[in-house]
């Protein structure tokens, strides 16, 4: 019997997850099917999860908050930043995870002598990321479209700024964390 896993998002068409899922599950001979699901509305997340007869999924961009309200139940990392991007279903429960921040550490590992980072937007993956640099002792900077979401990082001791008074200064690492260029040419940044 084959498992059926999926990737959430909007858009979606963009993720490379099942060319790179469905790579592993055949050289590991596994019976398993990953695919995308567009979803416009992340409130119908957990039925459409279960609608589709899922085994488990990845939550990208604009749903992984939606997914930690979706869940029954939330372990490790995601409890601490109220992020889900990995969900399972564990006997007809959705149990959430967030895999981001260690994913991202583990991708610069080899980097050297970080120390100044800026993240590019106030989302989900920019929440797990962020609190995953100030465990390592990095000094973290957000910066986003508008202020409505900075209040989270303000409460971590991030440095947040608007495109309206944001300095630019040296930073050893800079992450783009929003939806910019996912289906279109857009930047993170306003026109000048």
């Amino acid at each position: 019997m084959y498992k059926l896993f999926s990737i959430f998002g909007n858009p979606v068409s963009h993720s490379r997850s099942p060319l790179m899922h469905n790579n592993v599950f055949k050289n590991l001979n596994v019976k398993a099917c990953y695919t995308r699901t567009l979803l416009e509305d992340g409130s119908k997340l957990k039925e459409t999860f279960f609608a589709l007869g899922l085994s488990g999924a990845n939550v990208t961009v604009p749903h992984k908050e939606n997914a930690y309200a979706a869940c029954d139940e939330v372990r490790g990392f995601a409890k601490k930043i109220g992020v889900v991007n990995t969900l399972i279903n564990e006997n007809g429960k959705l149990i959430g995870y967030n895999t981001d921040a260690d994913g991202f550490m583990y991708a610069i590992n080899d980097f050297k002598n970080i120390k100044n980072i800026l993240i590019l937007g106030a989302g989900g993956t920019a929440k797990a990321l962020a609190q995953k640099f100030l465990e390592e002792g990095l000094h973290v900077s957000i910066l986003n479209r508008s202020a409505a979401r900075l209040s989270y990082f303000q409460n971590l001791d991030c440095k947040c700024y608007t495109w309206e008074n944001f300095v630019l200064k040296q930073y050893d690492l800079v992450v783009n964390t929003t939806s910019a260029g996912l289906k279109d040419e857009n930047f993170p940044r306003p026109k000048k």
